[in-house]
C-alpha cells in the first residue's frame, strides 16, 4: 500500500497558538481517519511546520538559493506531501505575511493536483471568509485541489489554548469526512479506492 505524508503548516507567529492547536487537531484527525479506513493498510506519516519556530530561516531571502538548509527542508516537505493542511491567523484581513513569504518559495508546479485543506483563526466570525477570498485564490494559482470544506475558528472556540467548542469539532469532522474521498483518490489505485468506499 502507498505511504501518505500529511504536512501541516501553521502560519502563526506566536507560541502557544490557537492556529497551531487547530491545525494539529485537523492533522491528527485526518491521520486517524486514513489509517482506519475500510479495506486498506495505509502507512501515514505526519509532520507539523510551525512558522513561529522556523520563520526566521526565511527572513531576508530573496530567492530559494538564499535559504538555509532548515528552510529548504520545510519546502521539500510541503512539495512532496500527499496532503497539505495550511492555516494562518487573520492578520490585517489576510494570512500572515510570513505565511505568504514561505509559499512564495514553493515551486510553481509543485502542488498541482495536491489536496489542500484550508484553515484559519480570527478574533471573531467576521473574518471567516478569509478562507474563500485569500486562501483559495492562492492555492488555485498552484493548481492544487482545495478540499470542499475549510475550517475557521474564532477566539471563543478555545479556552487556554484548547478547543472548547463542539461546533468547531463538528466542523473539523465534516471537513475531514468530505475531504477523505479526494485524498484517497489521489493515492489509491481505482479498484482499491472503490473497494475502500
Amino acid at each position: 500500500m502507498p505511504n501518505i505524508s500529511i504536512v501541516a503548516v501553521s502560519g502563526s507567529l506566536h507560541s502557544p497558538s490557537k492556529t497551531t492547536v487547530l491545525v494539529c487537531e485537523i492533522l491528527e484527525g485526518f491521520a486517524t481517519a486514513l489509517r482506519s479506513g475500510a479495506g486498506n493498510d495505509l502507512e501515514v506519516e505526519t509532520h507539523l511546520i510551525e512558522l513561529s519556530d522556523i520563520g526566521r530561516e526565511f527572513s531576508g531571502a530573496l530567492s530559494r538559493d538564499d535559504l538555509s538548509p532548515i528552510a529548504e527542508e520545510a519546502l521539500r516537505r510541503i512539495e512532496s506531501a500527499t496532503l497539505l493542511i495550511v492555516a494562518s491567523p487573520v492578520y490585517r484581513a489576510s494570512f500572515t505575511g510570513l505565511f505568504k513569504h514561505v509559499f512564495d518559495f514553493v515551486g510553481q508546479y509543485a502542488l498541482i493536483d495536491k489536496p489542500v485543506l484550508l484553515a484559519a483563526t480570527g478574533g471573531s466570525d467576521r473574518h471567516a471568509l478569509i478562507i474563500e477570498h485569500q486562501f483559495r485564490p492562492l492555492f488555485s494559482f498552484f493548481q492544487a485541489i482545495t478540499l470542499p470544506i475549510g475550517v475557521y475558528a474564532s477566539d471563543t472556540d478555545f479556552v487556554d489554548y484548547r478547543i472548547d467548542s463542539q461546533a468547531l469539532r463538528d466542523r473539523i469532522d465534516q471537513a475531514i469526512g468530505r475531504g477523505l474521498p479526494v485524498v484517497r483518490s489521489t493515492v489509491l489505485p481505482v479498484s482499491e479506492y472503490v473497494a475502500a468506499w
